[in-house]
């Protein structure tokens, strides 16, 4: 083909210049319809490029506040799970403070009656002023004639008399005071231990009451819908998503665990040679009585009330979901044997099998090495009825994951949905940008005829100026 259009002249070059000269001006005549094409074509696919991020924008913003709905429900549910918790324990603490609270009255004001009374017996009396006093100055008034001084000696001897039994009296009753009040001591400790019990009970309430302060106000923060509060409500949903995900992988981890001490004795129980599919029927007995421990656990959790995941179990009558709770537990610690007995039958399967290889080796004296068999036997044992109720608590991680998870999803599908936009948004510039490109790349074979244009374009227009200047001076 190319040979043939090469032969239109002798000389292929010239053939290769006509072919060339005919191409530029095919192109030339149809450059204002190519670049209506490339415009338009460029223009549609912008165009829809820019819908589809207004699309996409719009429904991240209905999936965000969509989100934010469903956190501020959860958010709302839990705060008013605890805000109800305090509630219930001010109750109590103010049930078990006040109501000892007038019997702690009337005792402190017994011990306040009783240091009154012995506070009023202690007063110090001063003694009252002895009456020879006055004697002693008309004696001393009298005439030294008169026997003065016999007188002045029997006086001081009346005196001294009188002053040793004025102190035994005053020592007396001192002592007397102090034995009072040393039985106002132990009145005053009562008094000091019931103050001491009362100002504890009193900070307690205030505690309480300042972190039912503290919760109301986020409470109410969350109703409004407040933007820190939904800031700190996803904040702490996606620490509890990757908490709550250790500790079910911790989980799986016993799972698993659990599965290695029941899956071997299982296989002498169900037969190991028999498969369901692809599986054997051991691996799957043993992990259905796994899941079903797993199942009692949940259910357990539920009738306690600790986790919420069938709202059906926690609107039952009390007198049932007692039931149910002696029930399932009944059945957990069933299973839970049945795991020991499990973990011990595989013990001795493998001590079986130990001395079945040693007996074919032609080895003996195996004694010595069983010797403490007993050790890995009791910790078998104890793994396998010790694990299903380690499992039970599955229930509260796996509670916070689930509703984490919509939040943490939520989050991850907003973020993916701008980025989508944002690509679609520069896809659609760099589409229009492209466009300009293509005419560009369009015009470039076309450089001499545009350039020939525009060179009479410019002719034409001088002859128009000149033309309109000869009109303008005539």
């Amino acid at each position: 083909m190319s040979a043939i259009l090469f032969s239109i002249t002798p000389w292929p070059v010239i053939s290769v210049l006509i072919w060339f000269a005919l191409g530029v001006t095919v192109l030339y005549f149809s450059r204002r319809t190519a670049h209506q094409a490339i415009r338009t074509a460029a223009s549609a696919l912008s165009r829809g490029l820019r819908i589809a991020a207004h699309s996409v924008t719009h429904a991240q913003a209905r999936l965000a506040a969509r989100n934010r709905a469903v956190l501020l429900a959860a958010g709302r549910e839990a705060k008013e799970r605890v805000v109800e918790r305090e509630f219930v324990r001010v109750a109590n603490s103010v049930g078990k403070d006040l109501t000892n609270y007038p019997a702690l009255h009337r005792a402190l004001s017994e011990s306040i009656t009783r240091i009154e009374e012995n506070h009023q017996s202690a007063v110090d009396v001063p003694p009252e002023a002895p009456g020879w006093v006055h004697a002693i100055e008309a004696v001393a008034a009298l005439d030294t004639r008169n026997g003065k001084d016999d007188v002045l000696t029997d006086i001081h001897k009346s005196l001294v008399k009188a002053h040793k039994e004025a102190m035994d009296e005053y020592r007396e009753a001192s002592g007397e005071r102090h034995s009072l009040l040393r039985k106002m001591m132990p009145e005053w400790r009562q008094i000091q231990e019931t103050l001491v019990r009362v100002n504890a009970s009193v900070e307690s309430l205030l505690t309480r009451a300042s972190a039912v302060d503290r919760h109301m106000q986020e409470y109410q923060d969350i109703v409004r819908g407040e933007d820190r509060a939904v800031s700190t409500l996803s904040s702490s949903s996606v620490v509890q998503f990757f908490v709550s995900a250790l500790v079910l992988v911790v989980a799986i981890g016993g799972a698993a665990i659990n599965f290695s001490l029941i899956a071997r004795p299982m296989a002498e129980m169900v037969g190991g040679t028999s498969y369901i599919g692809t599986f054997r029927t051991a691996d799957v007995a043993a992990l259905v009585i796994i899941m079903v421990e797993i199942s009692m656990g949940l259910f357990l959790m539920e009738s306690l009330r600790i986790t919420r995941l069938f709202p059906v179990i926690g609107t039952l009558p009390d007198r049932m979901r007692v039931r149910m709770i002696w029930i399932t537990f009944a059945i957990l610690l069933l299973l839970a044997s049945v795991e020991a007995g499990l973990a011990y039958m595989r013990e001795v399967l493998l001590q079986d099998e130990l001395a079945t290889g040693a007996l074919l080796r032609g080895e003996k004296g195996g004694e010595l090495q069983n010797e403490y068999l007993w050790i890995t036997t009791a910790a078998q044992m104890g793994m396998g009825f010790i694990l299903p109720f380690a499992l039970t608590f599955v229930a509260i991680p796996l509670e916070t994951f689930i509703h984490s998870l919509r939040t943490v999803l939520g989050l991850v599908a907003i973020a993916g949905m701008r980025t989508l936009a944002l690509l679609l948004r520069v896809l659609s510039s760099a589409v229009r940008h492209l466009g300009t490109l293509a005419q560009r790349l369009y015009d470039m074979p076309l450089f001499l005829p545009l350039w020939l244009e525009t060179r009479a374009a410019a002719r034409t227009e001088g002859e128009n100026q000149v033309s309109h200047v000869r009109e303008a001076h005539t």
